[in-house]
């Protein structure tokens, strides 16, 4: 089982560009089997969650091509309506299928999905959005049956703003008949960029950004060429690696619009970060100070997927903070891994509060899912001696060779069997 060995203590200083979000490419990715055409996609991550993707495409009977970080996907050979389940069970954005596939072949099979073990994350939404704009579903024996004669534009309302309920609907809307608006959208920077793909090849889909999107159906799709917008969650994991480590980082290829919550409260810790739209510098303060509350929330809030690295920042943090997570209910799971290597900290349900300690010590720990397995190598970074994370896979389906990003600025890390 391969794992980071990590030698804490060294200051992170340097240079380093941030690479294509994997949660735009995920439903751009679905989104290629719509049209019937070809799509020819760069800046894509080398991720686990991308290869599961691919080998959903292929297993429906698209053409896959490409080297590096370009991919390009023929959807006009697609011959199957069944999604493989064991890759299903891997990736729970592989749900967005089912209303990529209904507005393909008006059918699809698929179960349901798996993922980080995070806590519940129904598909009720998806579910009754899509029956609104015709499909039927069958659940049954842990799969859903998807069938339609015809998706038809519908006035949905979400009761949550769920980015992958608000994805599918998109998907089923392109080439539904009339219109369809999704009222309490979520407002995630990944959705404007999977808008801004289908846009390219002939959707037309305003809003993606607010809380109101409007998708009036089209007949046909084109060619279309597109690039990944930059990944904020591994952007915001890079100003933490900063700030842990007292260190001194430039990180290009940034959003700065996409990270204004991450630097609200990166900020109020007391790092230092100056940036120009798509640069930042981040340097980080010789104590952190605690922040009183942190709360997740959808986008334009905190993001729950930064949650766990500001956890191990904030446990060498000078007094006591409070991380309230709203988003999922099982997401406090490396708070014991921390504890393993001297925080302090308390979890009552969905509150966390966490009493900086003077120092953190390395030790064997385990990631549980993907953003907790970064949260364990911060603090190994800062960690007096040696710490080891295991169930490192978790973390490969979020970052491209974090290992080797953090070599790059400076950490003692290495991946070993």
């Amino acid at each position: 089982m391969e794992k980071y060995i990590i030698n804490g203590g060294n200051r992170l200083t340097g240079e380093i560009s941030i690479l294509g979000a994997k949660n735009a490419v995920l439903p751009i990715l679905a989104a290629t089997v719509i049209g019937g055409n070809k799509s020819i996609i760069s800046n894509i991550p080398n991720l686990r969650d991308v290869e599961i993707m691919k080998e959903i495409l292929i297993a429906l009977g698209c053409s896959v091509d490409g080297t590096g970080s370009t991919m390009v996907i023929d959807s006009k050979p697609l011959n199957q309506i069944i999604v493989p389940e064991e890759l299903v069970r891997e990736m729970r954005s592989s749900i967005i299928f089912m209303g990529a596939m209904l507005a393909r072949t008006g059918e699809v099979i698929i179960s349901y999905p798996g993922g980080c073990e995070i806590g519940p994350r129904p598909i009720d939404l998806h579910l009754k959005a899509l029956r609104n704009m015709g499909a039927e579903i069958e659940e049954s024996h842990g799969h859903l049956y998807c069938k339609t004669e015809g998706l038809k534009g519908a006035d949905i309302q979400l009761d949550y703003p769920s980015v992958g309920a608000t994805e599918n609907i998109i998907l089923a809307g392109v080439t539904a008949e009339g219109t369809t608006i999704i009222r309490n959208a979520a407002r995630e920077p990944e959705i404007i960029d999977l808008q801004n793909y289908l846009n390219k090849s002939g959707a037309r889909i305003s809003g993606a950004g607010t809380s109101v999107i409007t998708i009036e159906g089209v007949k046909n799709l084109r060619d279309v060429t597109h690039s990944i917008i930059s990944d904020r969650i591994v952007a915001g994991t890079i100003m933490t690696a900063a700030a842990i480590t007292g260190g001194d980082i430039i990180i290009n290829n940034v959003i700065v619009d996409h990270v204004i919550g991450i630097i609200a409260k990166m900020k109020e810790a007391g790092v230092m970060i100056y940036s120009n739209g798509t640069s930042m510098k981040v340097t980080g303060p010789r104590r952190i100070n605690p922040i009183e509350m942190l709360q997740t929330l959808p986008y334009p809030g905190f993001p729950t997927d930064m949650q766990a690295q500001m956890m191990a920042l904030l446990s060498i943090a000078n007094g006591t903070s409070i991380i309230s997570e709203t988003v999922f209910e099982n997401r406090f799971k490396h708070a014991e891994e921390l504890t393993r290597m001297g925080a302090n900290i308390k979890t009552f349900g969905r509150v966390a509060v966490i009493n900086g300690v003077k120092e953190l010590t390395g030790a064997k720990t385990t990631a549980k899912d993907l953003r907790g397995g970064a949260a364990l190598t911060l603090a190994g970074l800062v960690a007096r001696g040696t710490t080891e994370v295991y169930n490192i896979h978790h973390i490969e389906r979020g970052y491209e060779d974090l290992h080797l990003m953090l070599q790059k600025l400076g950490a003692d890390i290495i991946k070993s069997n």
